[in-house]
């Protein structure tokens, strides 16, 4: 029975560790109003894209709306997927929708950007 009640011990801390954690890119946390990224700039989706893992938002659009940029060995971890863009570039997504920043916005205030538009990610 000891042996037994260890096992499920470790089982149940093995599931709480970050391993089995679904992991958010580097910084990224969720907040109150939804996702900030690193530098604690709130993060966005677009409601024109509406083919998943694909951004419709290019040209002067990303200069506007900064996408979340995912390095060239960033890897998928469960509802984070790497895109890539038209320029070829790579672009954080969450559950199949890509990520952005607004130019505008200011870093620890709130998001200034939000519209149907351009919703506040959340988890």
């Amino acid at each position: 029975m000891i042996k037994l009640t260890a096992a499920f011990a470790t089982v149940a801390l093995l599931a709480g560790s970050p391993a089995f954690a679904q992991t958010a890119p580097a910084g990224v946390k969720a907040t109150a109003d939804g996702f900030n990224d690193a530098k604690d700039m709130p993060l966005y989706t677009y409601a024109s894209d509406t083919t998943p893992g694909k951004s419709a938002c290019n040209g002067p659009c990303a200069t506007a709306w900064p996408p979340l940029v995912a390095s060239a060995t960033d890897k998928d971890a469960g509802d984070w997927t790497v895109v890539t863009r038209d320029d070829g570039s790579k672009q954080w997504a969450y559950k199949g929708k890509p990520l952005y920043t607004f130019a505008r916005d200011t870093a620890g205030q709130p998001a200034t950007g939000v519209s149907p538009a351009w919703p506040r990610a959340k988890p």
